[in-house]
């Protein structure tokens, strides 16, 4: 399974771009969900949500959409990652669970200041729950500094199937290696001088990456730092087009759509 989609919905450059002319905006959600495979939902790293928001969310979509969700700010963005426990339980409790099967990894995004320290970040990885109402969860980590550009990281999250986020950033580093049983990518450099965000080569060699990664193997244009991951049959890889030049993004997570359907 390959997901493709964008951070959030709710963006007014989008209305007569993305979104058609004169729709209403409590139908922003109902068209978005229906252009792409996958959503991320980014308020939730601001503020806490109530479960009648993600019951909505989830009754607005489609049977097979999947919604990733931000975690709490308040969780990761803090000194000692060991101190989190309280934050992360209010966070599982807010409501996720009303999203059902459409329910995808929680990512978890850290500072662009945080430095890695192994004891601390294990102890907070110790902390993330495994499942939720009997759903097996699954956790995907944004780490934005090269302190993390390391094997050491990659071990401690292979050791909790965590996957780590990889960004095709300006500003942040590209860790390719393979650490849970899915992917998660978060691609930031969609400009306006390209009609679908991103240019046509581009777009195909994500595609091509991304049926790599789900076929089990793993692309060989990109470097990784520790030894392969254990072979596969399969793996999910989310892919969501965010920041960068916004308004691109609808275009690119579609541009990218058509063509993994020519594969």
């Amino acid at each position: 399974m390959i997901r493709v989609g964008i951070g959030g919905w709710t963006y007014a450059p989008w209305r007569g771009t993305f979104f058609p002319k004169g729709l209403a905006h409590a139908k922003e959600l109902h068209f978005a969900s229906r252009a792409l495979s996958a959503i991320e939902i980014n308020g939730t790293y601001y503020s806490t949500m109530k479960p009648q928001s993600f019951q909505k969310w989830h009754d607005e979509t489609p049977d097979d959409f999947v919604f990733s969700v931000k975690a709490s700010r308040f969780s990761t963005n803090r000194k000692e990652l060991a101190s989190a426990k309280d934050s992360i339980d209010r966070f599982i409790s807010s409501g996720l669970s009303a999203l059902g099967d459409k329910l995808g990894p929680i990512l978890w995004q850290f500072a662009p200041t945080k430095k890695f320290d192994a004891e601390d970040f294990e102890a907070f990885l110790a902390l993330l729950p495994k499942s939720l109402e009997r759903r097996t969860l699954r956790h995907a980590l944004e780490v934005r500094t090269d302190t993390f550009v390391c094997e050491e990281f990659i071990a401690l999250a292979r050791k909790y199937n965590a996957a780590i986020v990889l960004a095709d950033s300006d500003k942040y580093p590209l860790i390719a290696d393979v650490a849970a049983d899915f992917l998660y990518l978060r691609l930031q450099r969609s400009s306006e001088k390209y009609e679908w965000g991103y240019s046509p080569a581009a777009i195909k060699s994500w595609a091509e990456r991304a049926q790599a990664w789900s076929k089990g193997s793993a692309p060989k244009d990109l470097k990784t730092l520790a030894k392969p991951a254990k072979a596969a049959k399969s793996r999910d890889v989310f892919v969501f087009m965010i920041g960068g030049d916004k308004i691109r993004a609808p275009a690119a997570a579609q541009a990218l759509l058509k063509q993994l359907s020519r594969a």
